[in-house]
């Protein structure tokens, strides 16, 4: 017979330090409990994604990633569930009924400050208290997590990363936002002025890509094996009238062929806004202050 569960549930883009706390009440309250385990219930898309055809999610991680990142909280077990239209159609009392409780059993929920569930999540937390009462289901709510004054959650964190706010981000996070891609052909306009670019094409096209600018960044090449400092451009190299959106990173002290190769790229801070240079000498020169900066900002961070 499957453990009775102390459980919480939600999609968890990003896994940022909001979620961390409320998982970690889940794992407290698990050890306390005398013998139940410690659960996170999740999906294996965007709930919208189902209810709204036409939706594009901007997501702080893949699936993947989530998944990674919710197994290293340390909670017992992990549960991704299918989510289509027969589960977008279930009311909140028979999503705890049929879900919660008959095919996971949970016997505690703990739900975050903010969460709804059910179809047009149109009730809230004293619905699924009652229903709970009903169910032999514990509901509790957890506390918001609040840092420096900011109530931490996964739009908060879209919208610093929209805006450039990498520091921000990454406070919010607990770690460095990052992008993962493979290495296709590019322009090669950097290459003539001394500053070889990886373009790099991100593998999931819902995953957010912060505002146009300039960052230091450290990226990761294809197995792991070693970590380089870098510069990453994102914009529309409009020194050369560009058009489309294009994602490149020079990487400090790489020779070698990279082309079809994955990088991971990581965020670690903004440098400036992208802007139209009068040549591409002055662009060069530009590149090279950037260079500077963004040493200086790697060499702190260790």
């Amino acid at each position: 017979m499957n453990s009775d569960l102390v459980a919480t549930i939600g999609f968890f883009d990003g896994v940022h330090r909001g979620h961390k706390f409320l998982i970690n009440n889940v794992i407290d309250c698990a050890k306390r409990s005398g013998g139940m385990q410690s659960a996170v219930i999740t999906f294996d898309r965007h709930p919208r994604l189902v209810l709204h055809k036409d939706f594009q999610p901007q997501l702080l991680t893949t699936a993947d990633e989530k998944a990674e990142r919710l197994k290293a909280t340390g909670v017992d077990r992990c549960f991704i569930l299918h989510f289509d239209e027969e589960m977008a159609s279930l009311s909140a009392y028979d999503f705890m009924k049929t879900v919660l409780r008959d095919r996971l059993n949970v016997r505690k929920l703990i739900t975050g400050y903010d969460n709804r569930f059910g179809h047009n999540r149109s009730e809230g937390f004293e619905d699924y208290v009652r229903y709970g009462h009903e169910l032999g289901i514990e509901v509790a709510r957890a506390e918001a997590f609040t840092l420096n004054g900011v109530q931490v959650s996964s739009s908060v964190v879209r919208s610093f990363l929209s805006a450039g706010e990498i520091r921000m981000a990454s406070m919010c996070l607990g770690y460095n936002y990052t992008l993962t891609g493979k290495v296709v052909d590019g322009h090669h306009e950097g290459r003539k002025m001394g500053f070889p670019t990886a373009n790099i094409e991100v593998n999931d096209r819902l995953k957010l890509v912060p505002e146009a600018g300039v960052y230091a960044v450290k990226a990761v090449t294809d197995g792991g094996a070693r970590t380089y400092g870098g510069m990453m451009n994102i914009g529309t190299r409009p020194t050369f009238d560009g058009t489309d959106t294009t994602l490149e990173v020079n990487l400090f002290g790489f020779e070698g062929d990279i082309y079809g190769k994955t990088v991971s790229v990581m965020f670690i801070d903004r440098l400036r806004k992208e802007r139209k240079f009068s040549s591409a000498a002055k662009l060069a020169e530009q590149l090279n202050a950037d260079r500077d900066a963004a040493l200086a900002i790697l060499e702190r961070e260790g």
